[in-house]
């Protein structure tokens, strides 16, 4: 069996810092959040335990891919996914800095694949982590081939989307095991 993701990582990170901020009790739930733009500020997602949950075993895994758009003067973002596993597929932003090209990017690498490197339909799954009603035409086509698609996402992902997909793996009971933990910098100039 090989196991092929794909991540949208804007929609996995902004979406999973409202879920934080509800977990936290800072919202009654996640459109309370949505509206009043309540997040968890601090929570951000370890690329690797992400990787770890969705993907599973490293030897049943074949393909890993992070999309997202660079944010200003931020590579290192990418290089550590790059570090996690991922393929890393990165499109500047437009000129009103908003993200453009990921969800399309995702979708045509998605049904790429599944027709290059897909070779056991009984047995290969593809993984989107994502939640967006965007992606339903390209899972659709790819389901209707007959490859397994499981969809990973916060509990609010698109209705539709879930109905596409094989299988819905809730993603909200994880988000403090996906939470990246902070790194301590040790200070040579103090005495601890």
């Amino acid at each position: 069996m090989a196991k092929y993701v794909y991540v949208d990582n804007s929609n996995v990170w902004i979406e999973g810092r409202k879920v934080a901020a509800v977990a936290r009790d800072w919202a009654f739930d996640v459109w309370d959040a949505t509206n009043n733009n309540i997040l968890d500020r601090e929570w951000k997602y370890d690329f690797g335990k992400l990787l770890e949950l969705v993907g599973g075993k490293k030897n049943g895994l074949k393909k890993a891919m992070l999309f997202g758009s660079r944010p200003p003067q931020n590579d290192s973002l990418w290089n550590a996914a790059h570090r996690h596993g991922f393929e890393v597929v990165v499109e500047n932003r437009n000129a009103r800095d908003h993200e453009k090209k990921i969800d399309t990017g995702i979708a045509v690498q998605m049904v790429a694949d599944s027709f290059q490197l897909i070779t056991d339909k009984t047995q290969d799954e593809m993984v989107l982590v994502a939640g967006d009603a965007d992606y339903v035409p390209a899972l659709k086509n790819i389901a209707n081939r007959g490859i397994k698609i499981t969809v990973a996402f916060w509990e609010h992902a698109s209705n539709e989307l879930k109905e596409a997909a094989a299988e819905f793996i809730s993603l909200d009971r994880f988000v403090d095991q996906l939470k990246r933990d902070k790194i301590a910098v040790h200070n040579p100039n103090s005495d601890e």
